[in-house]
C-alpha cells in the first residue's frame, strides 16, 4: 500500500478522534460546562462512559446506539459528527497534501462544524470561537498559501462589515435585528481563514442555500415568515465548501461571465 493511503487513514483516524471531541464542545460549550472534566456521562444514568465504550465511531455501532447500562439511545448526530469530521480531515489531506495548509484547513474545518451544530441547536454562535479565531486566522497566514495577509485583513474587515451593515439596515427598516452579530463576527473569521474571496464564495452559498432552505421549509409548514433560520449553519456550509473548492468556483463563474459577454 501506498504513503498515500497510510496518510489518508491517518487523518481519518485523527478527524474521528477530535470529531468525538466536538461533540463534548458542541453539547458543553452552550451550557458553561467545562469541555475538558468530568468524563462524559450518560444522559439518562449518569454513569460514566468507560475508554472501551468511547471509542469513536465503532462504540456506537458495537453498541448498538445504546449506553451498555441503562439501554438509553445514543443520538445519531454523535457518530455522525465523528463520521463527517473524519471525512473532512480525508479530504483536507487529499486537497492540502502533508503542509501546514492541511493543519490550518482541519482547525478551520473542526471550527465550523462546531459553530454550526451549536446554532442549529442554540441559535447562538459563541463569542469563545469566533473572536480568538479571527485572531488566529491572521496569525497563522504566514502558513497559509491560499490567501494573503492583506487579502484576510480585507476578508475579516469586509465578511465583519457586510453582515453588519445589512442588519443595521433591517434594524433601522423594521426595528429589529434580523440577523444575530454571532454571524457578522462568524463570517469575519472566515475573512481571516480565507480571505476576501473566500467571504465573497462564501456569503452567496450561505445565502442561496439559506434562501431555498427557508422557502422549502415554509412550503412544509415548517415555518414561518417571522421565523428565524440559524445563519451560522449555512455560513458554515459555504465557508467549507470555500475552503476546497472556493477558487474553482470563481474562475468558472468569470469564465462563464466573459463567455456571456463575448458571445
Amino acid at each position: 500500500m501506498s504513503i498515500q493511503f497510510f496518510l489518508s487513514l491517518y487523518f481519518a483516524v485523527l478527524g474521528l478522534i477530535l470529531g468525538s471531541y466536538l461533540n463534548v464542545v458542541i453539547y458543553r460549550l452552550p451550557r458553561r460546562l467545562s469541555t475538558i472534566t468530568p468524563r462524559s456521562r450518560c444522559p439518562r444514568c449518569r454513569v460514566a462512559i468507560p475508554p472501551w465504550d468511547n471509542i469513536p465511531l465503532l462504540s456506537y455501532l458495537w453498541l448498538g446506539g445504546k449506553c451498555r447500562r441503562c439501554g438509553f439511545r445514543i443520538p445519531w448526530r454523535y457518530p455522525a459528527i465523528e463520521a463527517a469530521t473524519g471525512i473532512g480531515f480525508v479530504g483536507v489531506y487529499q486537497a492540502f497534501g502533508w503542509s501546514s495548509d492541511s493543519v490550518v484547513a482541519a482547525l478551520f474545518l473542526a471550527a465550523m462544524i462546531v459553530l454550526a451544530l451549536i446554532d442549529a441547536e442554540h441559535y447562538i454562535l459563541p463569542d469563545v470561537i469566533t473572536l480568538p479565531g479571527i485572531v488566529l486566522g491572521l496569525v497563522l497566514q504566514p502558513w497559509i498559501h491560499w490567501t494573503t495577509f492583506q487579502a484576510a485583513v480585507i476578508g475579516a474587515a469586509a465578511g465583519a462589515g457586510v453582515l453588519y451593515g445589512v442588519a443595521w439596515l433591517w434594524y433601522w427598516w423594521k426595528g429589529i435585528w434580523g440577523m444575530g452579530l454571532g454571524d457578522v463576527k462568524m463570517l469575519a473569521m472566515v475573512g481571516a481563514f480565507l480571505g476576501w474571496k473566500g467571504v465573497i464564495v462564501t456569503l452567496f452559498l450561505a445565502s442561496v442555500s439559506g434562501s431555498l432552505a427557508g422557502a422549502m421549509l415554509i412550503v412544509l409548514g415548517r415555518l414561518h415568515l417571522q421565523s428565524k433560520l440559524p445563519f451560522g449553519v449555512f455560513l458554515a456550509m459555504g465557508a467549507v465548501l470555500a475552503l476546497f473548492f472556493g477558487q474553482t468556483l470563481i474562475d468558472s463563474y468569470v469564465q462563464m461571465t466573459v463567455q456571456i459577454l463575448g458571445g
